[in-house]
């Protein structure tokens, strides 16, 4: 780029309510004033224990003032939580993994990745969303194009170069969620997935990065290849616009052996705010999803089986509350074992 690191100082994402959630970086306090009960439950603990270490499982962020007696023992605000439940939350023994989203919003620094690392026990993981202005071409804000839109400079120095040294051991996949593209991008799949494979053969090696698509136009044997060729994944995101997970995860066997990454994001039929709405304060399952369920349970087994990583990413709005229906997850997996 012509003006370097001084053209990405430019960007600025636009208004979400999330980064209000996470707008502060969480405390490195090692004892914060939330805590969580679950990690002395005999029952999930047990759960835990047969569960196959191959097998990360997490939400999608940890503050949220109704998971009171689902993660933690009282309720807090969620500014509150966004700064100090995230160790109480790693202390809950089935969720050995979590979901930055905030990232999805703004650029992170190293420091900010690191005071998260520094927040969590050793075998912990981030699953870390890349920055919406690498995979959207359109600023939402301003509908102007956006400057770096696969562009693996932008990627290295806003995205990756900070995530990885920030968070060290604790960095697990970095996920590339591509937005809607519009008409002009999914009528020509095979354009997309060349310029995709350009991006993703020229970032820094040494992390496992996998794309989220939300146009079913692009889950096309062009765009497997261009994963498969640069060493990335293909993550299943459960969500409404997309094929059913077993759908998706057929498509990706294109892409032969490697860490299974799954993102069950919405129930089928519901819009994202029909569903905040529906399932607030997430302390309890509303609309439970057995199908997605069992079917995600399978591909985890066959994941295992294969020596491979299994990470499954829950939200609130798949079934109502992401926890308890990581819980069911966990109980389903082992059930299908024997």
């Amino acid at each position: 780029m012509a003006n370097g690191a001084r053209e990405y100082h430019r960007w600025r994402p636009p208004l979400n309510p999330q980064l209000d959630l996470f707008g502060g970086l969480p405390s490195p306090d090692p004892a914060p004033r939330v805590d969580c009960p679950a990690g002395n439950d005999a029952r999930l603990l047990d759960i835990a224990s047969r569960l196959s270490p191959q097998v990360r499982l997490g939400t999608s962020s940890w503050a949220f003032s109704g998971w009171a007696g689902v993660v933690y023992d009282r309720s807090l605000p969620e500014r509150v939580l966004s700064r100090e439940g995230l160790a109480a939350y790693a202390r809950h023994p089935l969720l050995r993994t979590v979901g930055l989203d905030r990232t999805f919003y703004a650029p992170l620094g190293e420091d900010g990745y690191r005071r998260h690392a520094e927040q969590v026990p050793a075998g912990f993981r981030f699953l870390v969303k890349a920055p919406q202005s690498l995979t959207t071409a359109w600023l939402f804000e301003t509908r102007e194009a956006s400057p770096h839109f696969l562009d693996p400079g932008a990627a290295r120095d806003l995205f990756v170069a900070p995530c990885l040294a920030g968070l060290g051991a604790a960095a697990g996949p970095l996920v590339f969620q591509f937005p809607p593209q519009g008409r002009s991008v999914t009528r020509e799949p095979a354009a997309f997935a060349a310029r995709l494979h350009r991006f993703l053969r020229d970032l820094p090696r040494g992390a496992t990065y996998a794309v989220e698509l939300r146009d079913r136009e692009l889950l096309a044997p062009e765009t497997m290849r261009a994963l498969g060729d640069a060493g990335a994944r293909l993550c299943l995101g459960v969500h409404a616009r997309m094929p059913a997970v077993q759908v998706q995860a057929a498509a990706a066997t294109a892409l032969g052996a490697g860490p299974l990454v799954i993102r069950w994001n919405l129930h089928a039929g519901f819009g994202y705010e029909e569903a905040k709405s529906r399932y607030a304060p997430f302390d309890r399952l509303v609309d439970e999803d057995p199908a997605t369920r069992l079917a995600i349970a399978g591909l985890c087994r066959d994941c295992v089986a294969r020596g491979d990583e299994a990470w499954v990413i829950a939200n609130n709005k798949a079934e109502g509350s992401a926890p308890l229906t990581l819980e069911r997850l966990a109980l389903a997996i082992l059930e299908g074992a024997g």
